[in-house]
C-alpha cells in the first residue's frame, strides 16, 4: 500500500512539473505557436484541431509571439497570457483566443510595460480581460467578448498611459466597460469606427467607454463608433472622458451613434475642453430616473480652470435631458463662427412631461445659435424658451442666446450623407478609395495631427494614390453636408 501511494505521488508531480508555467528565451527570436509546442514542454500543446495552452506563459522581453495562421488557440481556466515583447497576430482570415471550457474564462492576456501588441483579426472570447501597461498598443478588425474581470478589472481592454489604437472591432457581452482608463493615467487612446453593444453586463454605474484623462498635448478621439446598450442594463451609461484629478483633458467625439443607455456623452472635470459634433445620441433613458441622469450630452466641472467643450451638428433624440451643463461648466453651443456653428438638433427629450433640451444650470451665459431645438417645425421664440431653462426660468442662472434658430435648412438626411463615406481598402499600401463623398474635400492626418496630404473629390469612388510610412492615420472627409473622420492603416 505504501508503495502504491508513492507511486501516485510522483506520477501527480510529474504532471505538474510537465505543465509549469513557460517563459520564452528571450533571445530575441520570434516564435509561432508551433515552436512553443515543441519547445515549451507541454505548456503549449496541439490537438490537431486546435493549440491549447495548459498554464502561464510569458513571452519574455525581446521576444515575439507571431501568429499568422488561421485557428483556434484554447486556454485553460485561469490561465495567464504575459508579453514583456512582442505579441502579433495576423492570420489571413480569422484567429480565435478563447476558454478551453464551456463556462469557464481564462484569465486574460497582459501586456507589460515596454511590450508591443499587434493584433489583427483576432477573436478574445471567455477570458479576464486585457491589461495594458503599454504605450504600444494596436487592434484592428478584432473582437474582444464575454470578458471578466481577471488580469484587467477596470474594462475589457484596460490602458494604462500612451496612446492605444482600437479600430472596426467589435465589443460586446463583456461584464465591465469595453474601454477604460485609470483616473490617475493620461490615455490619448484612438477608438474608431468600432461596434460596442451590451458592454457592462454587470449592470454596474459605469459606462461604455469610460476614460480618464488624455494628458497633456493629447487627446482622446472617439470617432464613428456604435455603442449601442442593453435596455435592462439601467446602471450602464454609453461614453464617459472625465478628469476627476485635475489631469489635462482633451476630448474629439465625432460621428458616433449612441442608443439605449442611461446617458449618452459625459465629460467632467474642470480641466477638460475639446469638442463633440456630428453624433447621433437617441433613446439614452434606460434608468428612467431623472435625478441619477440620462442626458444625452452632460458636462459638469467645479474649480478652476473651467471647462470649455464646443458642441455641434450632433442628433440629440428622446434623451431624459437633450444637453445639461452643471456647476462651472462651459459649453459653446454655436456663436456663429466656423468653428461652433451650431446646427444641432433636438426632439422629445423630456421627462415628467415636460421638454428639456437644454438646462444650463451654471451662473456662465451660453452662445446656443443656430441650432433646430424642436425638431420637424419652424418654431416661435416662445416656443424654444418653453424647453430651454435658464435665467429667464432661474434667477441665478446663467442666460442662453438661442437666436437666431432654425430647423427647415437642417435636413436629418444631409447629416446622414456623410455616415455613408466610406475608405477602402483599408489596411492600404499604395493606394485608397474613397467612396460616396463627391464634391467633397480629403486631407490625411499624421497621428500628431499634422497635414500629410489633401485634394477634392471629384467623384463617386475617388482614388487617392499615397506614398506614407507604415502606421496610422486619420482621413477627413469635409464637403457641404459635413466632415467625416475615418482611421487608415497603412502597410
Amino acid at each position: 500500500m505504501k508503495t502504491i501511494f508513492t507511486l501516485s505521488f510522483f506520477s501527480i508531480f510529474g504532471m505538474h512539473c510537465l505543465f509549469a508555467q513557460y517563459t520564452t528565451p528571450g533571445n530575441g527570436n520570434s516564435y509561432s505557436l508551433t515552436d512553443l509546442v515543441e519547445i515549451s514542454n507541454g505548456v503549449v500543446i496541439d490537438t490537431n484541431d486546435a493549440y491549447l495552452l495548459n498554464s502561464d506563459l510569458t513571452i519574455a522581453a525581446n521576444d515575439t509571439l507571431y501568429i499568422t495562421e488561421d485557428g483556434v488557440w484554447n486556454i485553460n481556466p485561469d490561465v495567464l497570457i504575459t508579453v514583456f515583447g512582442a505579441f502579433i497576430t495576423q492570420p489571413p482570415q480569422e484567429f480565435t483566443i478563447r476558454s478551453s471550457a464551456e463556462g469557464t474564462h481564462f484569465q486574460g492576456i497582459r501586456f507589460e510595460d515596454g511590450s508591443h501588441a499587434h493584433i489583427f483579426q483576432t477573436k478574445i472570447l471567455y477570458g479576464g480581460g486585457v491589461r495594458v501597461l503599454s504605450d504600444d498598443f494596436y487592434m484592428s478588425h478584432s473582437e474582444v467578448s464575454h470578458q471578466i474581470a481577471g488580469v484587467s478589472t477596470g474594462g475589457a481592454i484596460s490602458f494604462s498611459y500612451g496612446q492605444p489604437y482600437v479600430g472596426y472591432s467589435k465589443l460586446s457581452m463583456n461584464d465591465m466597460p469595453a474601454f477604460s482608463s485609470g483616473a490617475n493615467s493620461s490615455v490619448g487612446a484612438r477608438f474608431y469606427n468600432n461596434v460596442l453593444e451590451y458592454n457592462t453586463m454587470l449592470n454596474q454605474n459605469r459606462p461604455q467607454i469610460n476614460m480618464g484623462a488624455s494628458g497633456v498635448n493629447d487627446t482622446i478621439f472617439i470617432v464613428n463608433n456604435t455603442i449601442i446598450g442593453l435596455r435592462d442594463n439601467t446602471m450602464a451609461g454609453g461614453i464617459s472622458a472625465s478628469s476627476l484629478l485635475g489631469i489635462e483633458n482633451t476630448v474629439h467625439i465625432e460621428g458616433n451613434i449612441i442608443r439605449d443607455n442611461r446617458y449618452g456623452i459625459t465629460v467632467a472635470g474642470a480641466a477638460s475642453k475639446g469638442v463633440i459634433f456630428d453624433n447621433i445620441i437617441e433613446d439614452n433613458d434606460t434608468q428612467n430616473n431623472p435625478a441619477q441622469g440620462g442626458s444625452g450630452i452632460s458636462l459638469n466641472a467645479t474649480g478652476e480652470p473651467s471647462m470649455d467643450i464646443i458642441v455641434h451638428g450632433n442628433q440629440i433624440r428622446r434623451n431624459l435631458w437633450g444637453i445639461t451643463v452643471i456647476n462651472q461648466a462651459r459649453i459653446n453651443l454655436g456663436d456663429g463662427t466656423a468653428e461652433s456653428p451650431g446646427e444641432n438638433i433636438f426632439a422629445e427629450n423630456g421627462n415628467g412631461g415636460d421638454i428639456y433640451a437644454l438646462y444650463n444650470n451654471t451662473a456662465h451665459d451660453i452662445e446656443a445659435q443656430n441650432n433646430c431645438w424642436i425638431e420637424g417645425q419652424d418654431s416661435t421664440a416662445e416656443q424654444v424658451e418653453e424647453v430651454i431653462v435658464h435665467q429667464l426660468d432661474i434667477d441665478n442662472l446663467g442666460l442662453v442666446n438661442f437666436t437666431p434658430f432654425l430647423c427647415s435648412t437642417l435636413s436629418t438626411e444631409d447629416t446622414n450623407l456623410m455616415q455613408k463615406v466610406q475608405i477602402s481598402p483599408n489596411p492600404a499600401k499604395e493606394f485608397f478609395v474613397i467612396s460616396n463623398a463627391a464634391q467633397s474635400k480629403y486631407e490625411i492626418y499624421d497621428m500628431s495631427g499634422k497635414v500629410l496630404q489633401n485634394g477634392s473629390i471629384d467623384s463617386e469612388s475617388y482614388h487617392v494614390a499615397i506614398s506614407l510610412q507604415p502606421g496610422k492615420y486619420i482621413v477627413v472627409v469635409s464637403g457641404s453636408e459635413g466632415r467625416r473622420s475615418l482611421g487608415l492603416l497603412v502597410r
